[in-house]
């Protein structure tokens, strides 16, 4: 078994210990030492890395007992023999800060309003923590980062006691530990007593800032994410800069940014409505257009025509166009659009003409899908004909209709 000296002191940056092996598997080259002061992956905080004989180390996990120092290269060296280890050490007190904070966080929300933590997860950019609720306002979550934040601001001291289960009843546990013995609980002085393996800073000062970023439900939980230490100062320098940027693409201040926002968004939406009616007259026109080209097949008065790269809103708002202002003509309208074909088929209120059935033998014919009713259907598919070809078809289908 791997003795693990983060346990006793998080803040060793650096360390020297024997080999115990050196073993390859399906993920890589990996090396088990005496002791180690890597942190494995575990209860919701990620693993450290750094070096070892300055090979990197890229993952670190708990096996059997064993930490397993996943490595990029293999190294040269034997059973017994000497290594030098090294923590990436921003990395690792980033961790520290992080965790630190979700326990004053969690203990915030316990403390106020009896809310239990029931998940955590540290990630890359933030942290969560999952709320045995299913509700939560804005003031619950500004009183629980307030009272997290005066705590910071207390700078209150941060232990770690090794206990056993028979000294638990001497702690006001926010939840009993997974194990009965060998227990590691982290106290935060006079706030939070809470059994866990993970890596801690000495002081609730270190954590600097607690900020949480926003909830949503997950099924009866509540998901939280926040963010802690540089990370803070991290996202507002990010959010500061982000904010200068648009001001002066904006010509505004940051308190009339909303109101600039705004009157970009009125402008935008004055102008889509320009432009659609100028679109709409556009369509008429064409629509007129189309209209002095009628064709009579079989008995019937068609207007027909071909496009190439129209949406199928397109399609259709032509076909009804033209049906809505001629009660007895049907449209068929055709369009290949990339590698597609796509068609739109209508009648005017006095035809007596089935259109579904026309459009599904042209649904079939191009291996598409489609829908509709006796009035109006519309379809797309493959591009296995020309446009042309694909309304030839249509015609011939129109000259078999029993009049």
């Amino acid at each position: 078994m791997t003795k693990k000296l983060y346990y006793d002191d998080p803040y060793i940056k650096s360390f020297s210990t024997k080999c115990k092996m050196k073993v390859q598997d399906e993920e890589g080259w990996f090396v088990v030492l005496e002791e180690t002061a890597f942190y494995p992956t575990g209860g919701g905080q990620p693993y450290d890395v750094g070096l070892l004989n300055n090979v990197g180390v890229y993952r670190v996990e708990e096996r059997k007992g064993e930490v397993r120092h996943y490595i990029k290269d293999p190294l040269p060296i034997n059973e017994g023999d000497r290594i030098e280890g090294s923590i990436n050490w921003t990395r690792r007190f980033d961790h520290m800060q992080q965790h630190a904070g979700q326990h004053l966080l969690s203990a915030a929300f316990e403390e106020l309003f009896q809310y239990e933590t029931v998940g955590f997860h540290l990630g890359e950019t933030h942290l969560t923590i999952d709320l045995n609720i299913d509700q939560l306002t804005i003031d619950q979550a500004f009183k629980a980062e307030q009272l997290s934040n005066q705590i910071i601001l207390e700078n209150r001291q941060i232990d770690t006691r090794w206990v056993n289960e028979q000294d638990l009843s001497d702690y006001p546990l926010r939840k009993m530990p997974t194990v009965s013995e060998d227990i590691r609980l982290v106290v935060i002085d006079n706030f939070d007593y809470n059994g866990c393996g993970g890596t801690h800073p000495s002081s609730t000062g270190q954590i600097r800032a607690i900020k949480i970023l926003g909830w949503e439900r997950q099924r009866t939980k509540i998901r939280i994410q926040f963010i802690c230490g540089e990370r803070v100062l991290s996202q507002f320098q990010s959010k500061h800069k982000l904010l200068v940027s648009l001001g002066s693409l904006l010509h505004s201040s940051e308190e009339t940014m909303v109101e600039a926002v705004e009157r970009l968004q009125q402008k935008e939406k004055n102008l889509e409505k320009s432009l659609e009616s100028e679109k709409e007259k556009v369509m008429e026109a064409e629509v007129q257009g189309l209209m002095k080209n009628k064709m009579n097949v079989n008995g019937h008065s068609l207007i027909c025509t071909v496009y190439k790269g129209r949406s199928m809103q397109d399609l259709q708002k032509i076909t009804r166009m033209i049906v809505e202002n001629n009660e007895y003509v049907i449209a068929f309208v055709v369009c290949e659009y990339e590698k597609q074909l796509r068609f739109v088929l209508g009648r005017g209120k006095n035809v007596e003409v089935n259109v579904k059935e026309i459009g599904n033998h042209l649904i079939k014919h191009i291996n598409g899908k489609g829908g509709g009713n006796e009035a109006f259907i519309q379809g797309g598919g493959e591009k296995v004909v020309l446009g042309e070809e694909l309304l030839e078809f249509g015609l011939v289908l129109f000259k078999q209709l029993k009049n």
